[in-house]
C-alpha cells in the first residue's frame, strides 16, 4: 500500500512538471523562472561560472594574467595573418595586453617558459608590423621596450607559412585503420601504465584546436591504488569492471579562463577535442582506453569534487580508463551511424 501511494505521488509530481515544462518552454523569461523556482539542475553551473569569473579578475590583479594573455596574443596573431594586413589593429586591447605582459614578466619563474616566449615573440612581431606613428601604439611600444627583453635563439614562435612545416605521410586508409582499432576497452592486464606514455599522449592532445588557445583543462592522472579505487567507483557506468583499472584519468575543465558567461561551454568543447587526440596518442603507443560517461548528477559531482579536492570553478568533464588491453576479452561492437545520417550539406 505504501509503495502504491509513493508511486502515485511521484506520478502526480511528474505530471505537474510536464505541464510546467509545456508552458515554461515558450519564453526565455518563463524558462528562467522554471529553473529558478522548480529545478536546481543549473545551480552548480551558475556558481562555477561566477567562481571562474571571480578567479579570472583576481588573477589579473595578482599579475597572474595568463588567460587574458593567451586570448589576446592569439587575437594579435590572427591580425598578423590577415590579407591584407592592416597597419593599425588591436587598438581596443593592445593596452591591456602590454600591461598584462609587463605584470606577467615580473614573475621570474615564468620567464623562459614556452608561453612567455610566445607572448614576447608575437608582441615583437606586432610592433614590427604596425604603424608606430599612431599615438596609442607608440606609447605601448615604448612601455614594451622598457622591459629590455633579451633576444631569442632559434625559431621564433610567430605565425608561419604552411610550406614551412613538414607534411605528414599518414594516408586516409592508415587513419581509418587506427580509428577501427581504437575501441572502448573495459578489460585490462595487470601491467602498470608508464607515465611517459601518458605524457606523450598529452603532448599530442595539447596540439588540438582550442578557442583563443586558452586550453581550459588539465588531465588528472590517477594510479595510486587507494585513490584509483575511490575515483573509479564514483561514475555510475563502471560497475562490474572498475576493479581491473590500472589507471583512470579525470579531465578537468577550468572556468577561471573566462570573464564572460558566453564562454562557459568552451571547457567542454576544447577538452573534448583534446580527449580525442589523447586517445589516438594512447592507441599508437599500445595503450587502450574507455571514455566513461559523466552526466551532471549532483551527488556524484559533489563526491568527485570532494575526493579530488577541486575548486568551485573546476568541473569534471570526462573520465578515461587507461591500460593494456586484455586481448581475449570482449569489446562491444557499437555499430555507428551511416555517413548519410551524419552529414547534411548546405
Amino acid at each position: 500500500m505504501k509503495k502504491i501511494i509513493i508511486n502515485s505521488i511521484k506520478k502526480i509530481i511528474t505530471d505537474i512538471d510536464n505541464l510546467l515544462i509545456t508552458f515554461s518552454r515558450k519564453f526565455k523569461f518563463t524558462s528562467a523562472l522554471y529553473y529558478f523556482l522548480f529545478s536546481r539542475s543549473f545551480y552548480r553551473e551558475c556558481q562555477a561560472v561566477l567562481e571562474g569569473r571571480y578567479k579570472y579578475l583576481k588573477n589579473n590583479k595578482l599579475s597572474n594574467s595568463e588567460a587574458l594573455l593567451r586570448r589576446n596574443i592569439h587575437r594579435i596573431e590572427k591580425g598578423l595573418i590577415m590579407k591584407p594586413r592592416r597597419k593599425v589593429f588591436a587598438l581596443d586591447y593592445i593596452e591591456e595586453t602590454v600591461n598584462a605582459f609587463i605584470q606577467f614578466s615580473s614573475n621570474s619563474e615564468i620567464k623562459g617558459t614556452p608561453s612567455y616566449i610566445w607572448f614576447k615573440n608575437v608582441l615583437e612581431s606586432y610592433f614590427d608590423a604596425v604603424d608606430l606613428n599612431n599615438e596609442k601604439l607608440s606609447k605601448q611600444f615604448k612601455l614594451f621596450q622598457q622591459l629590455n627583453l633579451s633576444s631569442d635563439h632559434g625559431n621564433k614562435r610567430v605565425p608561419f607559412r604552411r610550406s614551412e612545416r613538414l607534411i605528414n605521410t599518414i594516408s586516409y586508409d592508415q587513419l581509418k585503420k587506427l580509428s577501427l582499432q581504437r575501441r572502448s576497452v573495459r578489460w585490462y592486464t595487470n601491467d602498470k601504465v608508464p607515465h611517459k606514455l601518458i605524457e606523450n599522449a598529452v603532448d599530442i592532445a595539447k596540439l588540438s584546436p582550442s578557442a583563443c588557445n586558452r586550453q581550459p583543462f588539465y588531465f588528472r592522472v590517477i594510479d595510486d591504488e587507494a585513490l584509483l579505487k575511490k575515483v573509479s567507483g564514483i561514475p555510475g557506468g563502471t560497475a562490474g569492471f572498475a576493479h581491473n583499472f590500472q589507471m583512470i584519468i579525470v579531465v578537468i575543465g577550468n572556468l577561471e579562463n573566462y570573464t564572460f558567461e558566453r564562454d562557459r561551454h568552451l571547457i567542454y568543447i576544447d577538452s573534448s577535442l583534446a580527449i580525442m587526440s589523447f586517445l589516438y596518442g594512447l592507441e599508437v603507443q599500445g595503450l587502450s582506453s574507455c571514455v566513461i560517461n559523466w552526466p551532471d548528477v549532483p551527488h556524484l559531482e559533489n563526491k568527485m569534487n570532494s575526493v579530488l579536492d577541486l575548486e568551485n570553478y573546476e568541473r569534471p568533464i570526462a573520465l578515461i580508463s587507461v591500460g593494456y588491453a586484455s586481448e581475449n576479452d570482449l569489446i562491444p561492437y557499437s555499430e555507428k551511424k551511416t555517413i548519410n545520417e551524419l552529414i547534411k550539406y548546405n
